[in-house]
């Protein structure tokens, strides 16, 4: 059984982490336009860095939860026949024991020299501008982040596993912003039965089943029902 899960912002949210938009359209009290676009990182790029540099902070104040929890506990059964997709750029679903990630968005504990292409993981600020670890250049380094305007990781790969998955399920995500609202129809493709897992059902959604509540009961819910439990 080959599986393709996608989470979003849900999951991370139950451990503590902002959501990417609020309700009133901000992320952490800025406009997406001002600290996720290639364009605001060259018009006031101490503010971008100084913003992905308070996000990379906060994730030392949260921790895994019982989501992340039941799909490490996915991998560990299936192996290589799951591949776990996220949208979210935090690092919890490596901490709740998750080993085949792929981050479409990036990741907050990496940076990207723009001189070099050189990628260096990172725990520290940016904000000062530090030297690039492989070409030594300063004011060369931004964070790992795909910002608006900006082509995802590992489309290829997704696109691959979804033409022969078995099992497509949404986690924590509205699945409203392409391109990973499109994953559902090539999973509807390839014949997969396809799962939305979510605190409520995306509106004119085609999953085969929706599980409504918060990640922390659905999912480990899901994975014991997948796993014949």
């Amino acid at each position: 059984m080959k599986v393709v899960v996608l989470t979003g912002a849900g999951i991370s949210a139950e451990s503590g982490l902002a959501t990417f938009r609020d309700a009133d359209g901000l992320w952490e009290g800025h406009r997406p336009e001002d600290v996720a676009t290639p364009h605001a990182f060259r018009r006031d790029r101490r503010l971008v860095q100084r913003f992905y540099d308070e996000r990379r902070a906060s994730l030392a104040r949260v921790r895994p939860n019982a989501a992340h929890a039941a799909l490490a506990r996915l991998e560990e059964a299936l192996g290589d026949d799951l591949l776990l997709v996220t949208q979210n750029v935090d690092d919890l679903h490596e901490r709740g024991g998750s080993r085949r990630v792929l981050h479409m968005h990036g990741e907050l504990r990496r940076v990207r020299c723009q001189r070099c292409e050189a990628r260096h993981e990172w725990e520290g600020t940016l904000a000062d501008e530090p030297r690039c670890p492989s070409c030594n250049r300063r004011r060369a380094l931004r964070p790992d982040i795909v910002w608006f305007g900006e082509y995802p990781h590992g489309m290829d790969e997704i696109h691959e596993a979804l033409t022969e998955v078995d099992v497509f399920a949404a986690i924590g995500t509205s699945g409203v912003v392409y391109p990973a609202a499109g994953f559902v129809d090539y999973a509807h493709a390839a014949g997969a039965t396809t799962v939305e897992l979510n605190l409520v059902p995306t509106p004119n959604s085609d999953f085969h089943t929706t599980y409504e509540g918060p990640a922390t009961e659905v999912v480990p819910r899901w994975v014991d029902h997948l796993m014949g439990s």
